[in-house]
């Protein structure tokens, strides 16, 4: 069994759908789909699997921007849009579930949206 590399391809969010649906119709699964801030930018990755291949597709959009639910072709997906909505702000139109901001309850408002990481923490390399 070889299992092949991973690609990463950037689109624009006008194209999210169609090349979602192109996964949806080759027969892909979906893994995740990913948010992370990315300096005033956020980067969302959604990766697709299909006889061990592995692949993502990444849009970067800045915050205002609307970005279309991927659930009409991937059911569960919801959870990760509801996700990105309560953690990051991220406006996902379509969901096929809504939790309208109240599936991750926080003590702040979208505490991922202007949170910067400053190498600082437990993880971080101080040596």
């Amino acid at each position: 069994m070889k299992i092949e590399e991973q690609t990463t391809t950037e689109i624009e969010v006008a194209n999210l759908i169609g090349k979602v649906q192109a996964y949806r119709s080759g027969g892909y699964r979906l893994v995740q789909v990913t948010c992370s801030k990315v300096g005033d930018l956020f980067e969302i990755n959604y990766s697709f699997e299909k006889d061990l291949r592995f692949e993502n597709v990444r849009i970067i959009i800045d915050p205002d921007t609307e970005v279309p639910s991927i659930s009409g072709m991937y059911w569960g997906a919801f959870v990760y849009e509801n996700e990105m909505h309560d953690l990051f702000g991220v406006q996902v139109k379509g969901m096929n579930v809504d939790f309208h901001g109240n599936f991750i309850r926080t003590a702040v408002p979208y505490p991922f949206r202007t949170q910067v990481f400053k190498g600082e923490g437990p993880c971080h390399d101080r040596s």
